[in-house]
């Protein structure tokens, strides 16, 4: 009769439902400790329940996040999508728009970057934007204003040569590095360093920043595809995928 109890017991113990077979807060010090036994006996013998529930639980969680992420995407949608200064590139009449929070020093953002440029390029139907979000100390500050600097003095084809440039820059950046970046892309260095630390550079890097923290974007890359949030790098491949099931 044991073994036929704690299967039972365990099922009624843990039900969520209010119709419960019995008050467990009537029974005795006895019965209860047996109880707890008889359940820490069935688990033990039995582990497997223990990961079946675990799993279920996670992907619970990971469904409520889901649907989270997909408030933020809408109650954000125009700061995402038409905020009037982020670089578009991609076909900007895309019927797909793929956004992208970058930080030129991120690992990961390097890694994603020949990816993403090469999904945008065999597609050739997405639009493509990118948010300046520096996060990972002085350097990628350096760089987010050097870009951003570049965007505003010259133009968004000249800040799409920068951009390509900085994210595959290595070694330290500094004033010296910026202005051989900027030799070697043909651009008259010292306006775009004077401009770096303007008021409408900060501007930019700051409206960015607020609105990664209304999306609660924490890491780079992030990246929004039409109205979902896809948080870190993923490969080509999985890109692809999730673009043609947004196409349906």
């Amino acid at each position: 009769m044991k073994r036929l109890f704690a299967p039972t017991a365990l099922a009624l113990g843990l039900s969520a439902t209010s119709a419960m077979a019995f008050d467990i807060d009537s029974m005795s010090d006895a019965e209860r400790g047996v109880f707890r036994d008889e359940i820490r006996n069935y688990l033990l013998e039995n582990p497997e329940v223990i990961m079946e529930a675990v799993a279920i639980l996670q992907e619970r969680e990971a469904q409520n996040k889901e649907q989270d992420d997909l408030a933020l995407v809408a109650a954000n949608t125009e700061r995402l999508f038409e905020d009037g200064y982020s670089w578009v590139g991609g076909n900007p009449e895309g019927d797909i728009t793929l956004v992208e929070f970058i930080d030129y020093r991120c690992g990961y953002c390097r890694k994603a970057h020949d990816e993403v440029a090469e999904l945008i390029k065999s597609d050739g139907n997405i639009r493509f934007i990118v948010k300046e979000y520096p996060i990972l100390g002085e350097a990628s500050e350096l760089s987010s204003r050097f870009a951003i600097a570049v965007k505003q003095k010259l133009g968004d084809d000249s800040y799409k040569q920068a951009h390509d440039a900085l994210i595959k820059m290595r070694g330290d950046v500094t004033e010296r590095s910026l202005k051989r970046l900027s030799k070697g892309l043909g651009f008259d260095a010292e306006p775009l360093l004077e401009h770096m630390n303007s008021d409408e550079v900060t501007q930019e890097i700051v409206t960015t920043r607020l609105l990664a923290r209304d999306m609660q974007i924490t890491g780079t890359p992030s990246f929004v595809l039409q109205d979902e949030m896809l948080r870190g790098y993923l490969p080509l491949d999985a890109m692809r995928a999730i673009v043609e099931g947004k196409r349906g």
